[in-house]
């Protein structure tokens, strides 16, 4: 399925702006996907990523979130950090490869918490999908999934499409936002320097 599509005819078929609760694991990601979305949707930024370590990454990276979205005037709904739960998530999963079932464990974490906040918003969503390092089949299929065990709906997509992707690096540089080398987790770093 082409989710952008998709999402391209979701927002064409809206009556009016809806309110959406936007999952964002990092500034530069969320800086296309709020550009793209903040004519359609009231977007809350959902700032839930139990995953990032150590701590300092963590405050760094929602610091840099919290300055894009008053940049954008975005309300912003910040969780606490629970790392304990991330490791207890994917507890087994320790020696997969980044970017297979520990990274999907740690998707569906992140979207299922956003999903239960969700319930008095039109929409909940991910910005997850605008990496190329995000597999977006995977992330729209929890994210389907969710929408029927918590009755809210999921905005699907695939940010990456319509070079979204590049366009959030080129956003990055203009807002001059920290841009991370790894996706967060002490695995994936582990993974980025064994490469």
């Amino acid at each position: 399925m082409n989710y952008q599509l998709e999402l391209e005819k979701i927002i064409n078929n809206l009556d009016g702006r809806k309110t959406l609760l936007l999952h964002s694991c990092c500034a530069p990601c969320s800086s296309y996907v709020i550009s793209y979305l903040k004519d359609y949707f009231d977007i809350t930024v959902l700032y839930y990523n139990p995953n990032i370590e150590p701590i300092e990454e963590y405050n760094k990276r929602k610091e840099e979130q919290i300055r894009l979205c008053n940049l954008f005037n975005i309300k912003v709904l910040d969780c606490d950090y629970d790392n304990n739960l991330f490791h207890k998530t994917v507890l087994g999963l320790e020696d997969c490869k980044e970017g297979g079932s520990r990274c999907f464990k740690c998707y569906e974490l992140r979207l299922r918490k956003t999903a239960l906040l969700a319930s008095k918003y039109d929409f909940f969503g991910t910005t997850l999908t605008v990496s190329p390092f995000k597999n977006s089949n995977k992330l729209n299929e929890i994210g389907l999934n969710l929408e029927k065990e918590y009755n809210v709906k999921y905005l699907v997509s695939d940010f990456k499409k319509k070079d979204g992707y590049k366009k959030s690096i080129i956003l990055s540089k203009e807002y001059n936002l920290y841009r991370q080398d790894f996706c967060g987790c002490i695995y994936s770093k582990r993974d980025k320097i064994i490469d």
